[in-house]
């Protein structure tokens, strides 16, 4: 069993002709980002013609934010698939060289950032002198900033040590500390909101992290019979992945977007119209695991797969940069 999808049987096939799988999946993928083009490019065409106001610094925020999701996956998604591969019998030893510490090293960054910019009181900060970190340690928003700063350092170090799975504790604590700073205690139920959001963060991190590395070890493991066999554990837990990332994404829509209202105020909001940009990649990206899925229970080389899978990495990475959006934008309605 190789990587590489088998020569077709039909006649007239060229030897460098593409897989049709990958044409497919990269026309599917184009059509959907041009469908979520406008309110991808940033807070500006979002807001337009809404009537609300541009924080200052919402496009450097969305980025920060877009990084340190990114980050925070590619070593939860590490540290899932090993434990799925050590659970394959004949799985092989080698495993990719870890991004872990690389991730860390961006998290830090990107903390650092929103932790300054708490630091001036949600404003960015035209210089050093600006950023009181002294400030940070008397308000909620500033000690949960200073948590995912020193979670990411702390992840960073476990990473280069010779036991890197203790790095899901400070991991851990920056998935609580973000969903706890996703909902202030002037929030109607900000506990309920601060779960949901737990349950959807973790469980993006495990399904965006966990299928790049399980790429990436398809591609180490070349000639391996448990290469299937692993691509297969990862779309079976990948399923009740989405489902949980479906109910909580619908539930925390709803405390923000009562049912009566979410029709005008997916058009006539920035929120709105970035979380419909989510929702249209989100059907796609299903649609991309389905496809996959079905690829790897019916071909005859189960890893030609692999050509929607890596599809769905990148609508993947769009949804991210989405969801750093999404953060960033004002909420339509304050509780």
């Amino acid at each position: 069993m190789t990587l590489t999808r088998p020569p077709s049987r039909t006649t007239g096939t060229g030897r460098h002709a593409r897989p049709s799988g990958t044409g497919r999946a990269a026309a599917v993928l184009v059509l959907v980002v041009l469908a979520a083009l406008i309110p991808v490019l940033g807070p500006s065409p979002a807001l337009h013609g809404t009537g609300e106001a541009e924080a200052p610094g919402t496009g450097g925020i969305a980025l920060l934010r877009t990084v340190l999701f990114a980050a925070l996956s590619v070593p939860v998604g590490e540290l899932f698939v090993n434990r799925l591969a050590k659970s394959l019998p004949g799985a092989p030893p080698q495993r990719p060289r870890s991004w872990a510490p690389y991730a860390a090293a961006a998290g830090f960054v990107a903390a650092l950032g929103l932790a300054s910019v708490v630091a001036t009181g949600n404003l960015v900060p035209d210089s050093a002198v600006d950023i009181d970190v002294g400030g940070l340690y008397s308000s909620r928003d500033g000690k949960l900033a200073l948590l995912e700063v020193n979670g990411f350092l702390a992840a960073g170090l476990c990473a280069t040590s010779r036991r890197p799975g203790l790095q899901v504790w400070p991991l851990a604590a920056v998935i609580v500390a973000e969903a706890l700073r996703a909902h202030p205690t002037t929030e109607y139920s900000p506990l309920l909101g601060s779960g949901l959001t737990l349950v959807h963060l973790t469980c993006a991190s495990l399904w965006v992290g966990g299928l790049l590395y399980v790429l990436r070890t398809l591609r180490t493991w070349r000639d391996a019979e448990a290469g299937p066999a692993l691509l297969g554990l990862y779309a079976r837990v990948a399923a009740a992945l989405l489902a949980a990332i479906t109910a909580t994404g619908v539930g925390s829509s709803l405390r923000r977007m009562p049912p009566g209202t979410i029709a005008d105020q997916l058009t006539d909001t920035a929120y709105g119209r970035v979380l419909l940009a989510k929702v249209i990649l989100m059907v796609a990206v299903a649609a991309l695991a389905l496809w996959a899925r079905v690829r790897l229970s019916r071909a005859a080389d189960p890893l030609a797969a692999c050509s929607p899978a890596r599809a769905e990495v990148a609508a993947l990475g769009v949804v991210v940069a989405v969801s750093g959006l999404l953060t960033a934008l004002p909420v339509p309605i304050r509780w």
